[in-house]
């Protein structure tokens, strides 16, 4: 009975810290600080020569980020094929 009791508790506990993390979260939809999303509508075209906005923000001014996530996934399936591809000769 007694640990019942607690998991109860613990369950309630985590629940109501849960609801507190939520209620602070900013709401989806509204931008915090829009002057970075002002810039690169306004200098996004002439400063790297692209017609699309989502194009020119993910290869010319995070292009190091682009570069380190495809060099993750790439080393993630490489790691699939050495594990899953030993059993298949």
């Amino acid at each position: 009975m007694k640990g019942k009791v607690v998991k109860t508790l613990t369950l309630m506990a985590f629940l109501i810290l849960l609801l507190i993390a939520m209620g602070s979260l900013h709401p989806a939809g509204k931008p915090v600080n829009t002057e970075m999303d002002d810039y690169f509508i306004r200098n996004g075209q002439v400063q790297t020569g692209s017609n699309n906005i989502v194009s020119s923000v993910v290869f010319d001014y995070r292009g190091f980020d682009t570069l380190g996530e495809a060099t993750v996934l790439f080393g993630a399936a490489l790691g699939v094929f050495v594990l899953f591809g030993r059993n298949a000769r």
